[in-house]
């Protein structure tokens, strides 16, 4: 509002001149024009001047409080207007900062940072949309803390804390110019070397070169005292979101470089100071923590890290002849307690008329961890591809044999001889398919079916194949509550819980011994608090597996659920074992613990919330009979794979369907061109070479809309769920399927099909 008291008497003085104006204009149009702007222009002003008077009594009751408030406080108070104008400064603000002929705040705190006029508007923005902002600056003689807060209107209240300095608060470095900055970019303080080297570009804010120029490792142009320079930048982020940046000449002297490089082991930034054939004659603390060595003294490079892509000694030559664009390598650090891994960035100096190099180091290990994350997982995705691939193509197998095995016992009475050795084949080959289920599960995204379920019958249903995973050196003992209480999860995800962990315990104890798998009631009486994790009071049904392996180090147990985390050899382990227990137990709404002492063993413990047990029916069990009533349909079958067509084509002619046959979603088209050929029911293959089932049978139900479908895959459903959304009055039978799936599953569709409303 201090704009307007000038505007107003401008708008003022300029209605009065229309007013003259209209009176020497005679008559008319043209007097009326101008007495009527003269009217609006005087309205214009009285409105600016009630404005006015309205924004000095606010800005004067704002005053009197905030003399109230601050006027006896220590600490420097401003209050401040549009463009920060100063309306009121406590003595301790112009005691501490300036005189008083200072009308903004700019002016006040301007010779306390660089640049200050930039830094204070954004901090006034800051407040004006949260309400309240904070700053710290650090500088040689020490911090200020800036407060601002929105004071009603467009004041804001400032309170400019300036404490003494503390050990590391302010922009250090020694003989090394270092330059803090903002966290958009601003320069906020500098050391005295920042200063010597920069010249009055550093008082007066100026900008030293474009801010993406300033990269750690990168050799970036500064404007200095003397001219634009070269100098290598090393960044140093700091916990209030500063960062300090350190700049070493890329091309110092003998007589410019910091005396004796006493500097170096001061400095917060990993540094090395190299001979041109890698020996290492400097380091500092931080990249001696890096390294894991005590001390650089007659060591080599390749004493402490991996060679780079290209031979060491080829770039070491590059980058003190400043050949080429010396670019930046990562290298491996050779230490034994972890892996870490380093980004080089080195820059020639001159020491005592010596070539030498100064190596400026980065931790690139997370850089590292997420590109190996990447690449795992490509290849998983790629196994996940191969193994859906490979599961389809046992599905269509084992569709053929258990069809066909069906087919032979439809022929077959029970005291036959043969009868047995039929239902032995028919029994495998579906145990064959429980198999390639596991297999088919790295290949999907897996979609939780939970149901209640009794876990002894699932690990009844397990123990064989469990057995067979932990091979002849290990014994596997499984202990049972006989009062168990059920539990309710999805029974495939459940197995491949327990077969992780039992697998896991197997790898711990390669000399053999014995796993134990316990299952057992527990009731908590009041909240279970381990592990940042808290278990509610109540029912619990408790699953432990338990070894005698080498157990786990005590700083591995907090990341072993961690993605791609293992503690196996390299090529032994993918990481995803125990970080897919833990996602799969999250999502059953249970809890997964962990207890080892090494040399003694690992027990995990799983907690999962108890359920009433489902009432149970007794049912005989389905035997394909030719004693069944006999149906009617029509049903074009289309399938590229023979073996599966011929099975599933018998069946449903012994079972009374009529059946037509097409090897291809284009021969399929073919026979539908006939229109007078009817149709009730479509199955089909999901995937096969040409036009894929979802397709063409769209384009089929164009012309056929009351046609039901049947989609058959040896594929995961998960894959398919989409799909078949989108085709109406369809359903999905996997492979592979029985004699009496399929009938029934045809015979259910053609039923809906007659219920149909005409």
């Amino acid at each position: 509002m201090a704009q307007l008291r000038p505007r107003g008497k401008a708008i003022l003085g300029a209605a009065l001149l229309f007013a003259a104006a209209g009176q020497l204009a005679g008559g008319g149009l043209a007097r009326l024009t101008f007495i009527l702007t003269s009217v609006l222009l005087a309205l214009a002003a009285v409105w600016i001047y009630v404005m006015v008077r309205r924004t000095d009594r606010a800005d004067r009751a704002a005053v009197r409080h905030a003399t109230a408030l601050a006027g006896n406080d220590p600490v420097p108070v401003a209050l401040t207007g549009p463009d920060l104008v100063l309306l009121y400064v406590n003595p301790s603000a112009l005691a501490t900062f300036g005189e008083e002929g200072d009308t903004t705040l700019t002016g006040l705190l301007d010779a306390e940072f660089a640049n200050a006029s930039a830094f204070l508007f954004d901090l006034e923005h800051d407040a004006r949309m949260r309400g309240a902002a904070l700053r710290v600056v650090d500088r040689p003689d020490g911090r200020l803390s800036i407060t601002v807060h929105r004071a009603g209107g467009e004041r804001c209240l400032w309170r400019i804390d300036r404490s003494p300095v503390h050990d590391g608060a302010a922009v250090q470095g020694g003989d090394v110019p270092v330059i803090r900055l903002g966290a958009g970019g601003e320069m906020l303080g500098f050391n005295d070397a920042a200063r010597k080297l920069l010249g009055p570009h550093a008082e007066e804010g100026e900008t030293l070169c474009p801010p993406d120029d300033l990269r750690a490792g990168h050799i970036s142009r500064i404007v200095t005292r003397d001219g634009a320079a070269e100098c290598l930048v090393a960044d140093w982020p700091r916990e209030d979101g500063t960062r300090d940046v350190y700049l070493f000449p890329a091309t110092a002297s003998a007589e410019t470089a910091p005396d004796g490089w006493a500097f170096f082991d001061s400095l917060p930034v990993p540094l090395l100071k190299l001979s041109r054939d890698g020996r290492l004659l400097l380091s500092n603390r931080r990249s001696r923590a890096l390294l894991g060595i005590d001390s650089a003294e007659g060591r080599r490079l390749t004493d402490v890290m991996e060679s780079p892509g290209r031979p060491l000694p080829e770039w070491l030559d590059d980058a003190v002849a400043g050949r080429g664009t010396v670019q930046a390598e990562t290298m491996r650090v050779r230490r034994e307690d972890r892996e870490v891994f380093v980004q080089v960035a080195l820059t020639p100096a001159l020491d005592e008329g010596e070539a030498v190099l100064v190596a400026v180091l980065q931790d690139a290990t997370k850089f590292k961890s997420l590109e190996a994350q990447f690449v795992q997982s490509q290849k998983m995705q790629a196994i996940g591809q191969l193994a859906g691939g490979v599961a389809h193509d046992f599905n269509n197998l084992l569709t053929a044999i258990s069809g066909h095995c069906d087919l032979l016992l439809l022929r077959h009475e029970q005291d036959d001889g043969d009868y047995a050795d039929l239902v032995q084949i028919s029994q495998n080959a579906n145990r064959a398919a429980a198999l390639v289920n596991q297999l088919l599960a790295y290949s999907r995204k897996q979609t939780l079916r939970p149901k209640v379920m009794d876990l002894r019958e699932v690990l009844f249903d397990l123990t064989h194949l469990l057995n067979r995973l932990v091979g002849e050196k290990i014994t596997l003992e499984v202990v049972h509550d006989p009062e168990l209480w059920a539990v309710r999860a999805d029974k495939r995800q459940l197995e491949q819980v327990l077969m992780n962990l039992v697998v896991n315990a197997r790898d711990a104890m390669p000399e053999g011994g014995e796993i134990t798998l316990t299952t057992g009631n527990r009731i908590l009486k009041e909240a279970l608090r381990r592990d940042r994790a808290v278990v509610a009071p109540g029912r619990y049904v408790a699953v432990t597996v338990e070894d005698q392996g080498a157990g786990i180090a005590s700083d591995h147990l907090e990341k072993i659920f961690e993605p791609f985390f293992t503690t196996k050899r390299p090529g032994d382990g993918t990481g995803l074992g125990l970080s897919t227990v833990y996602g799969i137990m999250k999502q059953t709404g249970g809890f997964i613990f962990v207890d080892s002492t090494p040399g003694e063993g690992t027990r995990f413990l799983m907690l999962f919330p108890a359920h009433e047990a489902p009432a149970r029916a007794s049912a005989p069990v389905a035997r394909p009979s030719l004693r069944d009533a006999k149906a009617e349909g029509v049903v074009l079958l289309v399938e590229d794979e023979a073996p599966v067509r011929a099975f599933a084509s018998r069946a449903m002619k012994m079972r009374g369907f009529t059946v037509l046959e097409a090897d291809s979603a284009e021969a399929a088209l073919k026979l539908l061109e006939d229109e007078a050929l009817r149709i009730d029911v479509f199955v089909t293959d999901v995937i096969m070479p040409g036009m894929d089932g979802p397709t063409w049978v769209r384009e089929a139900l164009t012309t056929r809309p009351d046609t039901q479908v049947v989609f058959i895959s040896g594929y995961a459903p998960e894959t398919f769920g989409d799909n078949e959304a989108d085709v109406p009055n369809s359903v999905f039978l996997p492979k592979p399927f029985s004699l009496t799936e399929l009938t029934e599953t045809v015979g259910a569709q053609v039923n809906a099909a007659g219920n149909r409303p005409a």
